[in-house]
């Protein structure tokens, strides 16, 4: 029964095939499909020119106002240049999050193997560009300010070890958090299945009436590791314009 739970988290392959006939495999699967429709779907939602903005085109205003101003607020005016990368990456993974929720939809954000490499990827990208931006003086960040010189070894240490975990952190607190709230919809969904099954119908009715509750907590759950995910990589993508 354990194991019935977590098979809305296994990877299937569903298209395979030999480009030009080749000895090379392209695969398709669930996962990689739902990667490509999300990014299909930010590139039309970034398609809205109206004057008078419809509905979806007033959502994408509220939300590129509110990315805007979490750069600013981080990064000031000379990182405006990150705000087009936060603003996609915002959209790519809370859609993800979102459209996991509806049936037969797989969730790639529920596997720490996407967050994980999404995470690490940021974090090479901000090192490099620290050290293209500061050169060697890029690693002062390993040594607060006004620390005494007996003390400097040890917080490098530390500080380089906390500057590793930023990759790991920040792809394990969402994928924990969404792969958290498909459990309890895996297990809550079978409870209600079983008392309905063996005739308890008002009792099978209690759980199902938590299920729309926690969907829409799921829903905001969703919202807000996105959030989190793009906050935490504007604070991070500082390192490349100010040395601290």
């Amino acid at each position: 029964m354990l194991s019935a739970y977590f098979d809305q988290f296994n990877v299937i392959r569903l298209i395979t095939f030999r480009p030009l006939g080749g000895d090379w495999l392209v695969t398709f699967t669930n996962s990689s499909i739902m990667v490509v429709g999300v990014v299909f779907i930010v590139g039309l939602l970034f398609k809205g020119d109206k004057l008078i903005p419809n509905r979806w085109q007033l959502i994408m205003e509220i939300i590129h106002s509110n990315m805007r101003s979490v750069v600013h607020e981080n990064l000031g005016k000379t990182g405006q240049k990150y705000f087009p990368f936060v603003l996609c990456l915002f959209l790519f993974i809370v859609l993800l999050n979102v459209l996991g929720l509806f049936p037969y939809i797989f969730t790639p954000t529920a596997h720490i193997v996407v967050t994980f490499g999404l995470s690490l990827s940021i974090m090479t990208a901000v090192t490099l560009l620290g050290f293209l931006t500061f050169k060697i003086e890029f690693l002062s960040i390993l040594v607060p300010g006004g620390v005494p010189l007996i003390m400097a070894p040890f917080l490098v240490i530390i500080e380089t070890l906390s500057y590793m975990l930023r990759a790991i952190s920040l792809g394990v607190r969402l994928a924990a958090n969404i792969s958290a709230g498909h459990l309890l919809f895996a297990i809550l969904s079978g409870f209600a299945f079983n008392l309905l099954f063996n005739g308890f119908l008002i009792l099978g009715g209690i759980p199902v009436l938590i299920m729309g509750f926690i969907t829409l907590l799921e829903m905001m759950v969703g919202v807000i590791q996105a959030y989190v995910f793009s906050l935490l990589t504007t604070i991070y993508l500082g390192d490349t314009i100010a040395l601290h």
